[in-house]
């Protein structure tokens, strides 16, 4: 096992074969909070490392990472050695708009989840380039196979892996059909491309359901490190508008001057969460120019912000808010805000803490202008050894 770390682009030069991971998907079937693509070894979520893992022996012209739309730009602050598009509907869709970025004569296309691909196995398959529109890895089937109460003939079957190489050109034009393929060489058949079928690797199986966890377990757990993130807002009171703080209404003739419900409480909160999975800050992710937040019920920010972290891999630990106010009184509302905070976050309510206080009538809270708040919160891993 490799350190993540120390690894170095090495080996020989590939001007004419560039590298597409595929990496789009939405885990549907892994059944767990966390999407597999951010499971952590060690730090190094599981996209990184594979990616790096393949090409660790190979210069390719260009490496390529096909991600969803709402993980895009925080899949850029992992690493700036490779190019970021984003994904389609569809496997196929989302492999159309990676091609546009290929220029190489060879293409080596590659699932993320395919998290073990042995050197020897991906040696076979570039060594081959040159045999076939497309250079297909496979398994041999050893048990009895029944298809429709009929007995197949196992010689003649074949368990289709990935990477797949493949002549660039040929691969645009078989995926330039409205018919939707799983996978490249399916496509290519189907323009009566050539095919060079090679063994495999039964270490490269892909991780698709929470049974596949095995396929990690030689792999480095997540660190157990924690993760602090700090979060400061304020908003000035104006009238006419309900107020809201830590997603509970107070009682009060004046509300927040805000593009949302400006529930200062939550907005500091949801910038400690993204400060502490390192995801920039609550302006980036719901910009004030964006209609679609206006009047928004706070709430439902925080909500989306709770699982994008558990998505991405991380647990939230606890937290701790600071409530500046010189009005109104808000004493009568802790125990409320604890309660609906730790249902939002989704932890236990002793792990939520609310205090309150003034600022001795100093500044413009003192002057009871407005309202402002401290937030920090804890963050781990999640453990998938663990589950």
């Amino acid at each position: 096992m490799y350190n993540i770390v120390t690894l170095q682009k090495k080996g020989q030069n590939l001007p004419d074969l560039s590298l597409i991971m595929l990496g789009a998907g939405s885990s549907s079937r892994f059944k767990m909070s966390v999407k597999k693509q951010w499971l952590r070894i060690q730090t190094t979520p599981l996209w990184l490392y594979v990616t790096k893992s393949l090409s660790e022996n190979y210069n390719f012209k260009k490496v390529v990472i096909v991600s969803s739309k709402d993980e895009i730009e925080y899949m850029k602050l992992h690493t700036d050695e490779y190019e970021f598009i984003k994904g389609g509907h569809s496997r196929q869709e989302s492999l159309k708009n990676a091609l546009l970025k290929i220029e190489s004569e060879y293409v080596l296309v590659s699932d993320i989840a395919r998290v073990d691909i042995p050197k020897d196995m991906l040696d076979r398959i570039i060594k081959a380039k040159g045999d076939a529109d497309i250079v297909v890895p496979y398994l041999s089937v050893h048990d009895t196979t029944v298809y429709e109460n009929e007995t197949l003939d196992r010689e003649k079957i074949k368990l289709i892996q990935t990477p797949q190489l493949s002549k660039t050109k040929v691969l645009k034009k078989a995926l330039n059909q409205t018919k939707i393929f799983t996978d490249d060489s399916s496509a290519i058949k189907s323009i009566d491309g050539s095919i060079k079928y090679i063994k495999g690797d039964k270490r490269a199986n892909k991780l698709t359901t929470l049974e596949d966890l095995e396929l990690l377990y030689t792999f480095e757990a997540p660190v157990s490190d924690s993760f602090v993130g700090f979060g400061f807002d304020v908003h000035p009171f104006c009238k006419d508008k309900d107020m809201f703080l830590a997603g509970v209404k107070i009682e009060d003739n004046r509300g927040f001057k805000a593009h949302s419900d400006g529930d200062v409480a939550i907005h500091a909160l949801i910038d400690a969460i993204l400060g502490g999975i390192g995801a920039g800050d609550i302006g980036e992710l719901f910009p004030d120019s964006d209609e679609r937040f206006k009047n928004i019920d706070s709430k439902k920010l925080l909500k989306e912000v709770v699982e994008f972290t558990k998505k991405v891999g991380y647990e939230i630990m606890n937290c701790d808010l600071t409530i500046l106010a010189q009005s109104p009184k808000l004493s009568p509302y802790k125990s409320k805000m604890r309660f609906k905070l730790a249902s939002l976050l989704e932890i236990e309510p002793i792990k939520v803490n609310i205090k309150a206080t003034t600022t001795e009538k100093l500044g413009f809270i003192g002057r009871e202008e407005g309202v402002g708040v401290n937030a920090i919160v804890t963050l781990k891993y999640i453990n998938w050894k663990k589950i």
